[in-house]
């Protein structure tokens, strides 16, 4: 093998990865503490929005703790030692990675059921509601995800307990590439498909009440906008990396006359992806802050009394 295509690989786990994750989780830890901490101190009254975001929030905080560790080991040229560590890793990794697009395929049904229902009176828009939503969100995603673990714990024992791969470098004595795209289809297409849906139905609604809501025309046209944003990350940020997983378990196959450097550039742009479908947990903070002016305003205004309260205690 190309000594060259070798060391692009090697590259971008010393430099490109550790990087990455130590940005993404710089940023998204903030953003994502913050939004916990407002909701638990600051919102007086949950609605089923909230529930939703909360629990993407606590996802995508739990999974940014595991960054700093992945940083160092990739830094340090090192793998990760600890096999419960590998596999808690693995399985917050994505756990979170799927648990973010259905949380927001259920906040994009809450904004169009909010536009055909403004006085909340359906089922689906109380706190309740959206707390067994939750729960069964994360019933299904552990379901997706176990048979991974499975594996992974199957691949870890078969190496003595030594090794921590990454999902498209594991080995199993069944069809991976079929479970990663039964994965792909499941836990990516059909939700991306929902929020689209979920957005045409806003628009069609919006257009065919545009004259009875001429005055209130942004806060209605809101929804929309953030069901459109939240359909356009999620496609540009995860398309890259189902990709490249599936082509990358598809190149471990025994392809007559592939090129070894081929293999070799695969794995890199599989690299390459992988923290960029996790810019997700760094992006999400920002949408709390456009679902609603009511979480805004009062995490806003507990901000300004906790910096007055501390201009005030301040010597002079």
């Amino acid at each position: 093998m190309d000594c060259k295509c070798k060391q692009v690989e090697e590259l971008l786990d010393r430099y490109y990865l550790p990087s990455c994750y130590g940005v993404e989780f710089c940023f998204g830890f903030l953003g994502n503490l913050l939004v916990v901490l407002g909701y638990v101190f600051c919102l007086p009254k949950w609605h089923s929005i909230n529930v939703y975001l909360f629990n993407l929030a606590i996802s995508d905080l739990l999974f940014l703790c595991t960054l700093p560790r992945l940083a160092y080991l990739y830094a340090n040229g090192q793998s990760e030692t600890d096999p419960y560590a590998c596999v808690v890793n693995r399985y917050l990794l994505h756990v979170n990675l799927y648990s973010s697009i259905l949380f927001m395929v259920w906040v994009s049904m809450d904004r169009l059921l909010l536009i055909r229902h403004p006085t909340k009176n359906h089922y689906l828009l109380t706190a309740r509601a959206a707390l067994v939503v939750a729960a069964l969100s994360w019933l299904a995603v552990n379901g997706q995800v176990a048979p991974m673990i499975a594996i992974m714990t199957y691949d870890q024992q078969k190496g003595n307990w030594s090794m921590c791969k990454d999902f498209a470098s594991l080995e199993a004595n069944f069809d991976l590439l079929g479970y990663s795209l039964g994965l792909t289809f499941t836990g990516f297409i059909l939700p991306l498909v929902a929020i689209c849906v979920f957005s045409r139905k806003i628009a069609c609604l919006l257009h065919s009440q545009e004259t009875a809501l001429e005055r209130r025309h942004k806060v209605y046209h809101r929804p929309l906008r953030v069901a459109r944003a939240v359909a356009a990350i999620f496609l540009v940020l995860y398309t890259p990396y189902h990709v490249m997983r599936n082509v990358r378990l598809a190149s471990r196959k025994e392809w007559p006359g592939m090129d070894p450097c081929t293999a070799v550039c695969i794995e890199a742009l599989y690299i390459v992806t992988r923290p960029v479908a996790f810019l997700h947990s760094v992006i999400n903070p920002v949408f709390y802050f456009f679902m609603g002016d009511q979480f805004r305003e009062l995490l806003l205004g507990k901000l300004r009394h906790l910096i007055r309260k501390a201009q005030n205690m301040t010597p002079i």
